[in-house]
């Protein structure tokens, strides 16, 4: 007969981290304690806490954990599909949690939660994609749209297509945003060229562009912040 003692030596552990978690939230517990919980659901009959731990090593963080892609995950050795894919839904649900909490909220006021959905949602993609948020005339973010999808470095941006999209939405105003998947930031000449030519483009249907932000693995630039985003007379 197989007695209490037969019982992996981690399932007291992990029920006592569970414990832990329901009594007092997440900052009762380390970062490797929290995703060492998260794994033990798509891994249930197996000791997560070396694999947490190897995780936040790889990737620096909780936070670069969760910036990680699929295939990055699936290739440690100990995990797979399962386990990427949950990592990769509590992101995606963050990033969703985000969006709605700013919605109706003034962007211009409120340019912290801009910065934090914006990273939420391309800070961890591997190829360039290009997202609108869209505003009211009071500048309450109202919706926002990926109209741009491209390679590691690339990503082709038609001025015509995101003008039609914001008319689409009867937004007043945008916000740019795109992700560098090497991490940096900072525009290329390229990205002030487009800023240039989107600023122009919105100006001649009445649309006000209120920045245009770029975000990296842990970083962001805003043009707003830097003084760079065009000025076009009228």
């Amino acid at each position: 007969m197989t007695g209490a003692r037969d019982k992996p030596h981690y399932l007291g552990h992990r029920e006592r981290l569970r414990q832990r978690f329901q009594r007092a939230g997440a900052g009762a517990l380390h970062d490797y304690e929290l995703l060492e919980l998260l794994l033990s659901y798509a891994l249930p009959r197996k000791d997560v806490k070396p694999l947490a731990k190897d995780l936040i090593a790889r990737f620096g963080s909780l936070s670069g954990v969760l910036d990680a892609g699929q295939k990055e995950i699936e290739g440690i050795p100990g995990l797979g599909p399962i386990s990427a894919t949950l990592i990769r839904l509590v992101r995606e649900l963050c990033a969703e949690y985000m969006a709605e909490r700013m919605k109706r909220s003034d962007a211009l006021s409120s340019p912290r939660a801009v910065i934090d959905f914006a990273r939420a949602k391309l800070s961890g993609l591997p190829h360039e994609a290009f997202m609108i948020i869209y505003v009211n005339v009071k500048n309450e973010v109202i919706d926002h749209q990926i109209v741009h999808e491209g390679t590691v470095d690339h990503a082709v941006v038609y001025p015509r297509r995101i003008i039609e999209a914001a008319l689409a939405h009867h937004a007043a105003g945008l916000i740019l945003v795109h992700n560098h998947p090497s991490g940096h930031p900072e525009p290329s000449e390229d990205d002030r060229r487009l800023t240039r030519t989107l600023v122009e483009a919105a100006r001649t249907m009445d649309i006000r562009v209120l920045d245009h932000i770029i975000v990296g693995k842990d970083r962001h630039f805003s043009f707003v912040e830097h003084h760079l985003l065009p000025t076009v007379s009228p």
